[in-house]
């Protein structure tokens, strides 16, 4: 479970879906497949840090960085469901159902009000409470969504999810994924 508090109140999601993204020259899907840049600076810290990048221009998703520092993974948060602070997650996104609101990579961003500038925010202090499952939840494992080329194909299974559970986003090909 994640946990963000904020002015306005404290949201809390049960993670229900992940997709794990490896570095340097190991996961073409990663944004630091090529090295260090200023973007992804915080992948290459400390574990259990906020990587917090912006997409298509418009959305703002949220990884957990995974790995030593100087090695770069993180797990990108792709799937919830709001457990707590249901009220202020739908008025962050006031026109979807409560299904929804934490379902996809940017909307959870959205639901749990976390901005791009929390990008090397760690997760394990104030704002936030980042805590897991007393009992490992079954799970299954496939291709990333919608990540194109060599990191999008069935070399890398690497998108986990809680079977059922209605916070997992639908699956989408990338067109360009190989394998």
């Amino acid at each position: 479970m994640l946990s963000h508090d904020t002015d306005e109140g404290r949201v809390s999601i049960r993670l229900s879906e992940v997709e794990a993204y490896g570095g340097v020259g190991v996961d073409p899907g990663s944004h630091a497949f090529r090295g260090e840049t200023r973007r992804t600076a915080v992948m290459f810290g400390e574990a259990g840090h906020l990587y917090a990048y912006f997409t298509y221009g418009m959305h703002v998703c949220l990884n957990i960085v995974a790995a030593h520092p100087g090695r770069a993974a993180a797990v990108l948060l792709r799937g919830a469901t709001v457990v707590e602070g249901l009220d202020l997650a739908r008025a962050r996104r006031a026109r979807a159902a409560d299904r929804d609101l934490a379902r996809g990579p940017a909307r959870l961003g959205l639901a749990l009000g976390v901005p791009l500038s929390a990008d090397g925010d760690d997760l394990l202090s104030a704002p936030y409470a980042l805590h897991l499952p007393v009992t490992p939840l079954p799970h299954e494992s496939g291709p990333r969504t919608g990540v194109s080329g060599d990191g999008g194909g069935a070399a890398f299974p690497w998108r986990f999810w809680v079977p059922g559970d209605p916070g997992v986003s639908p699956y989408r090909r990338h067109q360009r994924a190989t394998g």
